[in-house]
């Protein structure tokens, strides 16, 4: 059984930052994608970033790329995303998940597995 437990959310100020956490378990991802995506009320649930549990891989949404970097501890299962100059639109409920796709990663319909979601709210 696949296990993904999402940390690290909070209240910030506009410009600040935050790092969250996705910590894995139950079976090894050596090779599958991890993604880092989000979900603001009454919105779809949108790509933020992602990247191959074994390296490599790694892509981002175009308006996050120059102030997100996602990341991995192998030796803690887990993957990071650390979000800086945070804006108001960055406000949502961010989930991490497993897919097995190679090539639709931005799709969240594509993943198997999520964790529960870390609420981020960023205040102007």
């Amino acid at each position: 059984q696949v296990q993904l437990v999402e940390s690290g959310g909070g209240l910030v100020q506009a410009g600040g930052s935050l790092r969250l956490s996705c910590a894995a378990s139950g079976r090894t991802f050596s090779n599958r994608r991890m993604g880092w995506f989000r979900q603001a009320p009454g919105k779809d649930r949108e790509f933020v970033a992602t990247t191959i549990w074994s390296g490599g891989g790694t892509d981002y949404a175009d308006s996050m790329k120059d102030r997100f970097t996602i990341s991995r501890d192998y030796a803690k299962n887990t993957v990071y995303l650390q979000m800086n100059d945070l804006k108001p639109e960055d406000t949502a409920v961010y989930y991490c998940g497993i897919t097995y796709s190679v090539s639709l990663y931005r799709r969240a319909d594509k993943y198997d597995y999520w964790g529960q979601g870390t609420q981020v709210t960023v205040s102007s």
